[in-house]
């Protein structure tokens, strides 16, 4: 992990060795069958070598590695396991909408994506990556070496908005890349039918899927203000409006109250996690709430 792509900087991972997002606690509960574990043994196979990171377990430090290179390298080792992290990254082209924060939601999102990668990862699980808009634009299947992770990374720092969105559509074609029960987190801004996302979801759900779902949003999308006449533009479909938004802003705040409040009870009611963020907020809190 060491040369991992600038997604992800050194400040990055050595926060986020304060935390734990093992997908085994998410799946725990939900999930029957073996877990893949990487540590010392017989029984195992030698799987690659990683760097060593602050908080991992000084005793799987290779020492004779350190000898020759100077380098702290951990010695990683495999068996069986049914236990996986599938990201789900909406990169349609709203996700490129930027007004009160420094970046895009896209770009947001890629970030924190990112971030859970390495955790599932260094955590010993397998993660995969779907990056999408009215299809599959890139999948990258489940692994957990850190060549893998670094393909991860580079999709992520590379990804740009692109067409109209359609999360139901891209959930139904994505079914028959997965093998097995997983943890799934879809990171989007969920502009979409909530009935048909709500029937895509299911597909998931009834074959024993943990779902989370992280709802981005630039603060500027959650309410309107100024007494002059604004031009909108619909970024997905080019469709254009023109009015005051002090005058729009009750109706349309009630409206994207409701939006948010629906997709909330959705998850409640499915029993799958619900986790609204905005671009000008850290996320690092997102990840007290997933190891809990």
């Amino acid at each position: 992990m060491a040369d991992s792509p600038s997604i992800l900087t050194p400040q990055d991972m050595s926060r986020l060795a304060n935390y734990r997002f093992a997908v085994r606690m998410m799946v725990e509960g939900w999930l029957s069958g073996s877990h893949r574990a990487k540590g010392r043994g017989s029984s195992s196979d030698f799987l690659e070598y990683r760097a060593y990171y602050p908080g991992d377990d000084p005793r799987l430090i290779d020492w004779r590695v350190f000898a020759r290179s100077d380098k702290m390298q951990l010695k990683t080792f495999e068996h069986e396991s049914h236990v996986e992290c599938h990201i789900f990254l909406d990169a349609s082209a709203s996700m490129g909408y930027k007004e009160l924060a420094p970046i895009s939601k896209l770009q947001y999102a890629a970030h924190f994506a990112a971030c859970v990668a390495w955790l599932v990862v260094r955590g010993h699980d397998r993660v995969s990556l779907q990056i999408f808009d009215e299809k599959i634009r890139s999948f990258l299947p489940p692994g957990s070496t850190a060549t893998h992770l670094n393909q991860c990374l580079h999709l992520l720092e590379h990804v740009q908005p692109g067409n109209q969105t359609d999360l139901p559509q891209a959930l139904a074609a994505s079914q028959r890349l997965l093998e097995r029960p997983a943890t799934i987190m879809v990171i989007s801004d969920f502009c979409c039918d909530t009935d048909a996302l709500l029937q895509a979801f299911n597909m998931y759900l009834h074959r024993g899927c943990k779902l989370v779902l992280v709802h981005v949003a630039d603060p500027g999308e959650l309410v309107l203000s100024g007494s002059a006449l604004y031009r909108y533009v619909d970024m997905e479909t080019g469709a254009a409006v023109i009015c005051k938004p002090d005058e729009l802003n009750p109706a349309y705040t009630a409206m994207v109250k409701q939006r948010r409040a629906a997709l909330q009870a959705m998850a409640a009611a499915r029993g799958m996690l619900y986790l609204p963020v905005q671009t000008h907020h850290s996320f690092y809190p997102l990840f007290d709430t997933l190891a809990r």
